[in-house]
């Protein structure tokens, strides 16, 4: 995003005159940030712009066009800040007003963040492998790198590396559970599981009556302790407390989930959506995040942080539980759920300008979360099971450097030649493996 604004207001600057009015969906991305009061000029320029941007980008340079197609799929406004600054580099290296040294500082700056991102994905997927996670839960979705593109898109940059790493891992725990009271136990064993989580003690794992689960439940323990000891270095250990409640509330909401199916009980829209708030799991990947931003994210804000999740809406749901409240058809359910999504970001936007106690760095990684999971889930789809449409993402912000000109190093190069990648896996195992490769050669 900071990309994106530096390079178009140099360039600007450079001509000696105001931004050009030579990018018809500049006015269609700011319309998304519009408020939930009544109508007000943005709605109406939401309405305006869509109605002329597809005859505009059949109009336009091929280059253009792409631009403008982009942003009728996925707004500035909604997009994952790291995606958009790649996607508008080389938008940007085609701009004849550019400033080439400039794009050349946009694309080495690029590069290097990369390599620190393909390191922490190496060190993960050595953590993950080394839990045996994917044998030990054949059940569960074995997804580290689709984890970690989550965790990036809150916060890509350099000094957020440990927030990352954190979030990764919870998240692969959080996934873990939630795969595993959602299609494998029994519910007498989510049950156990559940008392288990709530005291989180090693004294409960005798408790547990299958084996897979306590090697879930060890993990997360060991998890818990690692937290607390880096906590206690900094003096916050009181932030180890905050990612251990979030998540036994996180639990709490899978176990009633677990207790609805076991019952055959199909629950009313506000039943699911209240209890949607903690099964988002926002909770526990936003308490992990603040692990790493001490210098922000205080025992003030994780109070704060526990009131946001207890006033919050939810603004998806299952089309059968409204449909059952409302006694509404399908298509109405989901007409209305669609509102209730683009109300929910009118919310977001709203409450990112109201004076708050929070820092806007907080703010802004909420907003972050909420992009990249529109990007998984979005349109709907679900590219966390199904990850075919992630791929291009992955390749483009931890496998292809930027181009420097014509200068591109011969070994990657060579390496790319080599991989032929054909499938999906095959994408994921090729990106790992160059990782792994390119911390042993570090």
């Amino acid at each position: 995003m900071e990309t994106q604004a530096h390079l178009t207001a140099n360039s600007n600057r450079q001509n000696n005159s105001r931004p050009e009015a030579n990018f018809p969906p500049s006015l269609w991305g700011c319309s998304f940030a519009s408020f939930s009061f009544p109508q007000t000029v943005l709605d109406e320029a939401l309405v305006f712009t869509k109605a002329n941007l597809d005859s505009s980008a059949m109009q336009s340079s091929p280059r253009l066009a792409d631009h403008i197609r982009n942003a009728l799929i996925r707004p500035f406004h909604k997009g994952v800040p790291r995606i958009e600054a790649r996607k508008y580099i080389s938008f940007y290296e085609e701009d004849e007003s550019r400033i080439d040294i400039l794009l050349k500082f946009a694309k080495i700056d690029f590069n290097r963040v990369q390599l620190l991102h393909r390191q922490e994905l190496s060190i993960l997927s050595k953590w993950s492998n080394d839990l045996n996670f994917a044998e030990e839960f054949p059940y569960a979705r074995d997804r580290i790198v689709e984890i970690y593109f989550w965790a990036n898109g809150v916060h890509c940059e350099p000094q957020y590396a440990f927030s990352r790493m954190m979030v990764t891992k919870y998240t692969k725990i959080v996934s873990l559970v939630d795969d595993t009271y959602d299609a494998y136990a029994s519910f007498e064993e989510i049950q156990h599981f559940t008392n288990a989580i709530e005291r989180c003690s090693m004294n409960a794992i005798d408790q547990l009556p299958a084996d897979y689960m306590k090697v879930l439940y060890r993990a997360l323990l060991n998890l818990f302790n690692q937290t607390e000891n880096d906590m206690g270095k900094q003096g916050r250990s009181y932030a180890s407390y905050y990612v251990k409640e979030a998540f036994k509330e996180l639990v709490r909401g899978y176990h009633a989930e677990a207790e609805w199916a076991d019952k055959c009980h199909v629950p009313t829209f506000d039943e699911y959506v209240g209890n949607g708030l903690a099964t988002s799991a926002y909770g526990v990947i936003m308490a992990a995040s603040f692990l790493g931003m001490e210098e922000v994210a205080g025992g003030e804000e994780y109070e704060w942080l526990k009131d946001e999740q207890k006033r919050g809406d939810c603004a998806s749901g299952t089309v059968e539980c409204y449909m059952k409240q409302y006694d509404a058809s399908e298509k109405k359910a989901i007409e209305e759920i669609q509102k209730m999504d683009v109300n929910a970001w009118k919310d977001i936007n709203e409450d990112c300008m109201r004076p708050t106690n929070a820092p806007m760095l907080l703010l802004q990684h909420f907003v972050n979360l909420i992009r990249v999971t529109d990007v998984i889930y979005g349109n709907d789809d679900d590219a966390y099971t199904i990850p075919s449409s992630l791929k291009d993402y992955v390749t483009l912000l931890y496998i292809e450097q930027v181009p420097l000109y014509e200068f591109v190093t011969r070994r990657y190069y060579m390496y790319c030649k080599w991989c032929r990648i054909r499938t999906l896996s095959s994408w994921w195992n090729s990106l790992l493996m160059y990782c792994n490769k390119t911390s042993s050669d570090s």
